[in-house]
């Protein structure tokens, strides 16, 4: 069989890295020195490499975050009083597998989400299925669903997602409505899933902006307890 047979197979079958290697390698003539072991195991690998590529690609337009991080590019400077250890133990992701939550506060403009998009790429990478949300622009999505009909299907949606991040929380008190649906969706994730949270403001008044006081206590005893918390304590903005 010619390499413009074994292309045009390669191409319906859509194996688009073993294609574009292939095709590299017949212009080149390289593939004639090498074994059918040698040559298999390159074409496989490169089908390998493409299809993840891919993966990681469709996963990370999915979850819509709102910085393209990573966690290699953390500035970890002395004002800022990140735990670089910590971050990097979390950056295998292992605390989704133990379906912990991670909570980060600090002042606007000090990193927040970037490191929280950050671990979201990361999780990506790993496999994992993310979804990344301002948390206005959450509560108004889960609103706006509840006037068409969908809300059940957005919050079985949101329940799947193995790591949910809510950027920005606290930005404005909760209404009967989010406090609801914040409580749903923590209810439906707790012991299964993990969720990651960032704020201007402290854990210690969250209760407040959460409000009814039943509620704010069931929602933030799913969330905080035994969660990894990311302090920054830089007054500094980056975006400066």
């Amino acid at each position: 069989m010619d390499s413009n047979n074994i292309l045009q197979k390669m191409e319906s079958l859509k194996l688009e890295g073993m294609y574009n290697l292939y095709k590299n390698m017949a212009e080149s003539s390289q593939h004639s020195s090498l074994t059918n072991e040698e040559l298999l195991t390159l074409l496989i690998n490169a089908e390998w490499d493409s299809r993840e590529n891919r993966r990681i690609e469709r996963a990370t337009k999915l979850a819509k975050f709102r910085y393209n991080a990573a966690i290699e590019n953390i500035k970890y400077e002395d004002d800022r009083g990140l735990d670089k250890s910590l971050i990097m133990r979390l950056s295998d992701c292992s605390f989704i597998m133990q379906a912990k939550n991670i909570l980060i506060t600090g002042l606007t403009g000090t990193g927040k989400s970037y490191i929280a998009s950050a671990i979201g790429h990361q999780a990506c990478f790993n496999g994992y299925k993310v979804a990344y949300f301002n948390a206005q622009k959450l509560f108004a999505k889960l609103k706006n669903s509840k006037a068409d009909g969908t809300y059940y299907n957005l919050i079985s949606k949101i329940t799947r997602q193995d790591l949910l991040i809510i950027d920005d929380f606290g930005l404005h008190i909760l209404d009967d409505i989010d406090r609801l649906a914040l409580l749903e969706i923590m209810e439906d994730r707790y012991g299964i899933k993990s969720t990651l949270v960032s704020s201007q403001l402290p854990v210690k008044v969250w209760f407040d902006i959460i409000g009814e006081s039943t509620i704010a206590d069931s929602i933030l005893d799913r969330l905080v307890n035994g969660s990894f918390r990311i302090e920054i304590k830089s007054k500094k903005s980056l975006r400066e």
